[in-house]
């Protein structure tokens, strides 16, 4: 893989604030011509440096008010036994963020849903039900201070 140059820098930067610029716009905002910025970000979405470009959406106005960071500590840790808990939250659709982490717990989920309700019902089947899991600890969010998932670059070298 090339090394990230600050022209490189420059425009992931401007990506991560709106993916849906137009290389007119992406190049007056980094210095170079548009044929430039979309020849560096067609190589940047090859090599995996953008691994994925997505609309961010409010989960109050799509019906999920609701959002829980839980912290999950397994019974064993075997790897067959990480991969399966690792696969069961990849599939279910209220977990938007799933970290296998160190301290006290094993996992860190981030997961929206309407209600309560829907959370109890999320915990009979993803933890209640699942023998592995010794125990959660969950902790609801007040209020959304800062959301995101740009990552910060240096833009000068």
């Amino acid at each position: 893989m090339k090394p990230l140059d600050r022209f490189d820098r420059l425009i992931l930067h401007e990506v991560q604030r709106d993916a849906r610029r137009t290389a007119d716009r992406l190049a007056a905002a980094v210095g170079l011509s548009p044929a430039a910025c979309q020849k560096r970000l067609k190589r940047l979405r090859d090599q995996g440096v953008i691994e994925r470009e997505i609309a961010v959406l409010s989960p109050a106005a799509v019906g999920r008010s609701l959002t829980v960071i839980v912290e999950v500590t397994l019974e064993r840790e075997r790897p067959e036994f990480l991969d399966a808990f690792k696969a069961r939250m990849r599939a279910a659709d209220e977990v938007m963020q799933c970290y296998y982490v160190t301290g006290e717990g094993d996992f860190v989920l981030i997961l929206t849903v309407p209600d309560m309700t829907a959370y109890e019902a999320f915990t009979r089947r993803h933890f209640f039900d699942e023998a592995n899991v010794a125990r959660f600890r969950t902790q609801v969010v007040m209020d959304r201070v800062k959301v995101g998932l740009a990552t910060p670059l240096p833009t000068e070298i």
